[in-house]
């Protein structure tokens, strides 16, 4: 039986990689920013992915969850534009509509959710496909190479 500890420790690093491209997007910068940050992550996951010597179809799966965690982010950044008008029309108006703040809100919230439901589901995906030996490489890798701001 695996350890709540290894579980977690073994997913923190995907969650890292996942989290910070959701930050990336979501906070927009250049045209090409998504696609940077899109191979910076990458690059993090591989590096912690090293050490679990992975199997040409582990890595493929992984790949695809992180493709479609990619996916979700990249469609919510794209109605980022959107959201602020809709935002800035509220605000302009005479009087606020709390019935039209609270649906802003509402749908705001529903696409957060969209986002995290598939980081999620990419979490799961990942520590499925690894062994217990890979997820516990993959966790000692995290545990050892951890940032500042991981603590």
């Amino acid at each position: 039986m695996l350890s709540r500890r290894t579980i977690l420790g073994s997913l923190a690093v995907v969650a890292v990689g996942l989290v910070t491209s959701v930050a990336a997007f979501a906070h927009g910068g250049g045209p090409g920013r998504p696609a940077v940050m899109k191979r910076f992550v990458s690059a993090m996951i591989d590096d912690a992915l090293a050490p679990a010597n992975l199997t040409a179809e582990q890595r493929t799966q992984i790949y695809a969850a992180r493709d479609r965690a990619f996916a979700a982010v990249e469609a919510h950044r794209q109605t980022r534009g959107t959201h602020l008008e809709k935002a800035l029309a509220l605000f302009e108006a005479d009087t606020v509509d709390p019935g039209r703040v609270a649906s802003f809100r509402a749908q705001r919230e529903a696409e957060h959710r969209q986002v995290a439901d598939a980081m999620s589901q990419a979490l799961v995906e990942v520590h499925d496909v690894l062994t217990p030996a890979q997820r516990k490489a993959v966790a000692d890798y995290v545990r050892a190479h951890r940032r500042g701001h991981w603590n």
